[in-house]
């Protein structure tokens, strides 16, 4: 009778193919996500790198890991292993007996299936001769080939080896469990106790335990909780937070304290050589015993980023700490902006305690430029380019050329900027301007208007306003080789001087639009204000010329009572012209002349009621054509707005821009922006910063915010910062005119039902319910 038979593996066949399926499941997945990739091309593009980030500290830094780390070489070590091992293994496998072979009595007879009873006998006679154990032979042999002639001659073994491939029926079906028997021997079971208590007793929970604890320590941008607690109770402690308050609370963080991360260090030399660089950086408020910041972490990271933003020279062991302490800061001040917007909301929302200040925000993405670039808040931008120093400053501030940022540098024509950088080799200067051409130059294009509405650009009180920001990415490089493309050739110059110069007075940069427009707005006021007695006069004298030109047009009336109309109008238009002393040519009469009569010939055209019906008709139509385009428009406007945040929502975007050029950073940052609108009249927030991690070339984000409960005009500025550069933020004004929001229908036309459609209904209803009962009368 047929069973099920379970027996560990004796002969360790089986283990052998759970080992190796063991063995494979670790090492694929293994070798596609840990083999270290293309070392070759990390040099490719560190090498298309070097022109413009050659004298960056990360690229050095990379450069020298790169060279130094085994990591790689471990890695390729151990996966070689695992494949060498996963190898054997299936060799060993393969090489390795089957078990259960199907029993085949054609095979044991040495016939051909379909062979016919007396082959069979016969090839039975012969076999039993030469096996038979009485003459020499082999019992087992003889035994087979016995079993195999009865499972070809009677017909129920027969039948049992057609059916269940055994001459003597279904037998018991055998699992091998993948484990060798000494496993559950007697005499092991202690040792397997042990192993497995110590495996899943005391290894397993530690390991859980440990990913558990540290887990709940840090937020999802990998921040420790403590961290930003205390970043919430000094933002709500000092909503108006100036750069060196902001520095004290940033290097106060836990990430900074060695008994709460052990990437930080606390050196015994830190005792000698701390105290130096306090006395040559000067008021750093040492002696305050406000906790945290008394603590000696928090005194060691304050002062470690201080002398970052003044760029000192330190020692090595130091200089390690720095490095530490300065990669930490930009994700730190992140988090910081973070917990302001939160603050923020909160006091919108319920209120009760006052918001922090939009300069404190602002100063958080300031700190986080100065420290990517190595620069104090009052040092020029011009510091971040490569062989500028402070004595050099002075050739860009002269007289001559006034450069006092980037992008005045990037405004000089190319003599010009040769002659200033005159202390510059050309080697250097070739490699300034090759950094300066790789710095970011961003056009901004902003549209407002409220979505999901009949009328997207009527802002009513309460509403809720999307601003729509372009953001598109160019290279400084195409700002001035356009600039040059732009400039005139040598030899027009001397042509058209004129034309030259009102082009060059046409021709603002970008940069310099709001300055020049402030500029134009306040000489026109002084010109107005100058102006005033003289526009008085003339307006004195317009209104007396009209006068004597009402007194002549009304001679010229009376004079030809019998004229038409036209002619009046002309004899006034006449008489005016000879009062001011001012020539019409005959020319123009004799068009005004023509002009007229064909308007009388149309007037009298028009006087047929059918012509002003079809007229008036087709004006109708067309104003309905009109409506309908606008509407068709709109809606897919609205369509496309909602597939691209469909697409915005399902796509996942690279946060790989452009590499930050920064001389003092130890890691490669990525290019990253601030973008949000702010009422800089009342220092607040209007809509939440957003952190743009994915403008490579152009970028489209979508700024909401409610608009104000009360009715009028408000000028707010929308806002984009670099969390990068110094120099290259834009700040460009939104004026928002808020209307009164539209009364509430009570009664909508849509739910307007006549009252003789309903009483057809309630006749019917009064119809069914008869028959229903004349129904029930029949069935009765």
């Amino acid at each position: 009778m047929a069973g099920q038979q379970f027996q560990y593996d004796d002969s360790g066949n089986t283990f052998f193919y759970f080992l190796t399926s063991f063995v494979g499941l670790i090492v694929i997945p293994a070798t596609y996500y840990l083999w270290p990739r293309d070392q070759n091309a990390e040099q490719l593009r560190l090498k298309s790198l070097r022109r413009v980030h050659g004298r960056c500290l990360w690229y050095r830094l990379r450069l020298m890991k790169s060279q130094q780390s085994i990591v790689p070489t471990l890695k390729k070590a151990a996966l070689l292993f695992g494949w060498v091992v996963f190898l054997l293994l299936a060799y060993k496998v393969s090489k390795l007996d089957r078990e259960y072979q199907e029993y085949n009595p054609y095979e044991v007879l040495h016939l051909d299936p379909g062979a016919t009873t007396s082959e069979i006998k016969k090839q039975y006679h012969l076999l039993s001769k030469k096996f038979h154990p009485d003459k020499g032979g082999d019992e087992a042999a003889f035994m087979m080939i016995t079993k195999a002639y009865a499972a070809l001659t009677n017909e129920q073994t027969k039948k049992n080896w057609e059916l269940y491939g055994d001459p003597d029926g279904p037998r018991a079906t055998n699992f091998g469990i993948a484990l060798p028997a000494w496993i559950v021997d007697q005499k092991n079971s202690m040792l397997v106790l042990l192993v497995y208590g110590l495996a899943f007793m005391v290894i397993l929970p530690v390991v859980v335990g440990t990913w558990w604890y540290r887990s709940i320590r840090y937020s999802g941008d990998q921040i420790l909780i403590n961290t930003t607690q205390l970043f919430m109770h000094f933002m709500y402690k000092t909503p108006n937070m100036n750069m060196k308050r902001l520095a004290m609370v940033l290097t106060a963080a836990f990430e900074f304290d060695p008994r709460s991360n052990k990437e930080a260090t606390i050196r015994p030399t830190d005792n000698i050589e701390v105290p130096q660089l306090i006395r040559e950086l000067g008021n750093i408020n040492v002696k305050k015993k406000e906790p945290p910041f008394c603590y000696p972490y928090s005194l060691k990271a304050r002062v470690l980023v201080l002398a970052h933003l003044s760029r000192m020279e330190i020692s090595e062991d130091l200089e390690e700490d720095q490095r530490f302490a300065v990669r930490k800061s930009p994700a730190l001040l992140q988090e910081m902006v973070n917990v302001g917007c939160q603050l923020t909301m909160m006091a919108n929302s319920r209120g009760g305690f006052h918001a922090p200040r939009l300069v404190s925000i602002e100063n958080c993405m300031k700190l986080t430029q100065m420290i990517v670039q190595g620069l104090q808040e009052t040092k020029s931008p011009l510091l971040q380019l490569p062989h500028f120093d402070e004595e050099h400053l002075r050739y860009c501030v002269s007289k001559k050329y006034k450069v006092r940022s980037l992008q005045d540098l990037v405004s000089l024509k190319d003599s010009e900027r040769r002659s200033m950088l005159r202390f510059l080799v050309e080697e250097k200067y070739d490699e300034v301007i090759s950094v300066l051409g790789s710095f970011p130059h961003i056009a901004m294009e902003t549209k407002l208007q409220v979505l999901d509405d009949e009328d997207s650009n009527n802002i009513t009180a309460g509403s809720i306003v999307t601003v729509t920001v372009t953001l598109t990415r160019k290279r400084m490089a195409e700002v001035f080789e356009k600039e040059q493309d732009g400039s005139p050739c040598p030899g027009e110059e001397g042509a058209n001087t004129e034309e030259g110069a009102d082009a060059s007075k046409a021709k603002t940069k970008v940069w310099q639009n709001n300055k020049k427009q402030a500029t134009k707005k306040s000489k026109k006021k002084k010109l107005t204000k100058k102006k005033a007695p003289a526009a008085a006069a003339t307006v004195a004298a317009a209104a007396a010329a009209a006068a004597t030109a009402a007194a002549v047009a009304a001679v010229a009336a009376a004079a030809t009572t019998t004229a038409p109309a036209s002619s009046k109008t002309k004899q006034a238009n006449g008489s005016v012209a000879g009062g001011d002393a001012v020539a019409v040519p005959k020319e123009d009469d004799e068009e005004g002349s023509d002009k007229g009569s064909e308007s009388d010939e149309a007037e009298a055209n028009k006087d047929s009621p059918s012509e002003r019906d079809e007229e008036s008709d087709k004006q109708s139509d067309t104003e309905v054509d009109e409506i309908a385009g606008d509407d068709e428009e709109e809606w897919e406007a609205l369509q496309q707005s909602i597939q691209r945040r469909e697409k915005a929502l399902l796509e996942t975007k690279s946060k790989v821009t452009h590499p930050v050029y920064s001389l003092y950073y130890p890691d490669e940052k990525q290019e990253w922006w601030w973008l949000y609108i702010a009422d800089r009249r009342d220092q607040a927030l209007v809509s939440m910063p957003y952190h743009v991690c994915t403008l490579k070339d152009t970028e489209e984000v979508e700024l909401k915010f409610p608009a104000p409960s009360k009715t009028g005009n408000y000028q707010y500025s929308v806002i984009l910062r670099s969390d990068s550069y110094l120099g290259l933020d834009q700040i460009k004004p939104l004026k928002l005119e808020v209307h009164e929001a539209k009364a509430v229908l009570d009664n909508h036309p849509q739910w307007d039902i006549p009252e003789t459609e309903e009483e057809d209904e309630e006749q019917e209803d009064s119809d069914g319910i008869e028959e229903s009962e004349d129904d029930d009368e029949d069935n009765d």
